[in-house]
């Protein structure tokens, strides 16, 4: 949860964003990149709400045995804009493995089988999927009506560390990341100014707060909304299951039905307020709501 900072690095394709991190830059995250936008137009948004239903219910059932062979549902060609405007994906349901998600951690929620197939198809680590998926299957038990994919997560991920692995950090198997990725510092420098909120014992600074973690958030906003994802008794800004799980729910919180365009695009805007960043989630949750 960034605020919007000037680009440092372009990108000119969803290709060009999958790009493995240099593993020898530092663990502080780059700035939000300034490669081209592209706005899905009002027709294309409508009929992702509409189709909501169709595509939870294929993502719920399990593939045929020629699934590989089978193409994925296409995206619909985007429109180029001089003027980014926020979009909303078609949102994208995990299937569930055994659903008791008050008592088990998140990443153990949707099923082991489709994990292995969607990360791979997806380059998304398996372990950070299976926090998204569990998070949002999680999310969605507590706020029924409020209907976020795990493609809604994994494309914040995507965005705000690269899933955890952001200028070579770890994604380690218990889901923490390490070395932990800690933001600039929010000091009005491009940013708007956030003045320390917690004396630095989450993101080592004593003057300015700066975004942490898998999912980048502010110490302010992980005060009120983190969760304990992997059930160790405790909130880690630094732990995926943690991470996601609160951005899952702060979401919900924050959007309500998530299926409706409004509102995720609200939600997105809670997170960070920025057209680009709204676009950029977008993009690549529209693209992984494709995986099968």
């Amino acid at each position: 949860m960034t605020d919007l900072t000037p680009a440092s690095r372009r990108r000119d394709s969803f290709d060009a964003m999958i790009q493995t991190p240099d593993a020898d830059a530092p663990v502080e995250p780059a700035r939000p990149s300034a490669w081209r936008r592209w706005a899905l137009p009002a027709a294309t948004i409508v009929l992702a709400v509409l189709g909501v239903g169709a595509l939870a219910a294929a993502a719920l059932t399990p593939p045929p045995a020629d699934a590989t062979t089978t193409a994925a549902t296409s995206t619909p060609t985007p429109t180029p804009s001089r003027t980014p405007v926020r979009v909303q994906p078609t949102p994208a349901q995990a299937t569930p493995g055994s659903l008791a998600a008050a008592d088990r951690p998140v990443a153990e929620l949707a099923d082991p089988a489709w994990v292995t197939r969607i990360a791979k198809a997806g380059n998304i680590p398996e372990r950070a999927l299976a926090a998204y998926a569990g998070a949002a299957l999680a999310a969605n038990e507590t706020h029924s009506g409020c209907g976020i994919g795990w493609n809604t997560l994994a494309a914040i991920g995507f965005v705000e560390s690269e899933h955890g692995s952001m200028n070579g950090a770890t994604l380690r198997p218990d889901g923490t990341v390490a070395p932990a990725i800690i933001g600039i510092p929010l000091d009005g420098n491009g940013t708007n100014p956030v003045p320390d909120t917690d004396q630095g014992r989450i993101d080592g600074d004593t003057v300015w707060d700066r975004a942490v973690g898998p999912m980048q958030f502010i110490p302010s906003t992980w005060a009120e909304t983190g969760q304990d994802g992997n059930r160790d008794g405790k909130t880690d800004v630094n732990q995926i299951d943690d991470a996601a799980l609160a951005a899952a729910m702060h979401l919900c919180d924050v959007g309500g039905d998530l299926t409706v365009s409004a509102n995720w695009i609200a939600a997105i805007g809670a997170y960070n307020p920025s057209v680009e960043y709204n676009n950029r989630v977008a993009d690549a949750a529209s693209h992984f709501a494709t995986l099968r």
